[in-house]
């Protein structure tokens, strides 16, 4: 009987380590960083705006040298609850002052705090882990030099069991996805356009359908999917309904203007003041990407 117990409590230990195992936010290894040249600004800049940075976590209807203000404070609907984007301004108290490199690349690339909790997907992590190591250094640089804003993170309006961060390990397991949604050799144009889709814009965040648990569900990638906040559809942007030329998606991402005269709206509207801030090539690499999406419909 005693035999058994032992077996029963052996097993029962290494489910529990197993599921701690999954809970964990393991770190980055700091010496990936030895390597990397010093973080640029410049370039940071360019991957700041790529990222959308200011458009979540600015002051809602900031504009001008108000959006470089990262106080945070913006609220997300969703079916899990309200996520608010938090400070990341370069304070040492309210924001990510204190902050080293490894550290913005442990929360962009895994998801992983620096206390190592997990943060909730809501932060795009799942399409930011597509970054480089250089992108993520050149990035801390440029959020160095911005505003400092003494404003509190707000807390999450998150209710059971989606209030227990340690069970993120487990949605990672399951739900992150691995490797690029559109594979196979690229031209270059292309590929740069894949890293700026799928990777430094998100765009797949907002335009491809979740499961039940909130994953993305990448074989429907980019066919639209209905507003976070219940309100609205985003729509499809595979070939199958986005029949603009390639010089018609350059052009919108610039002016914000379609090919019938309509304009960007709502947070759209964001993106295309972000992407008129990139080169020209930047625009030109997102509609070769588009154009090699598999067909929606």
């Amino acid at each position: 009987m005693l035999g058994k117990l032992a077996v029963v409590i052996g097993l029962a230990g290494l489910g529990l380590g197993a599921a701690l195992a999954f809970t964990r936010s393991p770190a980055l290894p700091a010496e990936q960083f030895a390597q990397l040249q010093p973080g640029d600004t410049a370039r940071g800049e360019q991957v700041f705006w790529a990222a959308g940075c200011a458009s979540c976590h600015s002051a809602p209807g900031a504009t001008g040298t108000a959006k470089l203000v990262l106080a945070g404070g913006r609220a997300f609907e969703t079916a899990f609850g309200t996520f608010y984007a938090p400070n990341i301004s370069p304070d040492p108290v309210a924001g990510i002052g204190g902050w080293r490199p490894v550290d913005l690349a442990n929360a962009m690339l895994a998801g992983r705090a620096p206390d190592g909790s997990h943060y909730y997907p809501a932060f795009p992590y799942a399409a930011y882990q597509h970054a480089t190591l250089q992108d993520v250094a050149d990035l801390s640089a440029y959020l160095a030099t911005l505003p400092h804003d003494p404003t509190p993170t707000r807390d999450h309006d998150v209710g059971f069991p989606f209030s227990i961060r340690a069970g993120l390990g487990l949605w990672k397991a399951a739900f992150m996805p691995r490797g690029w949604v559109v594979t196979g050799d690229l031209p270059p144009d292309a590929a740069r356009g894949r890293y700026l889709v799928e990777g430094l814009g998100h765009c797949g965040e907002c335009h491809t359908p979740r499961n039940i648990a909130g994953g993305l569900q990448t074989t429907r990638w980019l066919n639209g999917a209905p507003n976070p906040n219940g309100r609205g559809t985003v729509p499809n942007i595979t070939p199958a309904a986005l029949d603009w030329s390639s010089a018609d998606i350059v052009a919108y991402l610039e002016t914000g203007f379609t090919p019938e005269y309509d304009s960007a709206g709502g947070h759209m509207a964001e993106v295309v003041e972000n992407y008129a801030k990139l080169p020209a090539q930047d625009r030109a690499a997102v509609a070769a990407y588009l154009k090699r999406v598999a067909p929606q419909p």
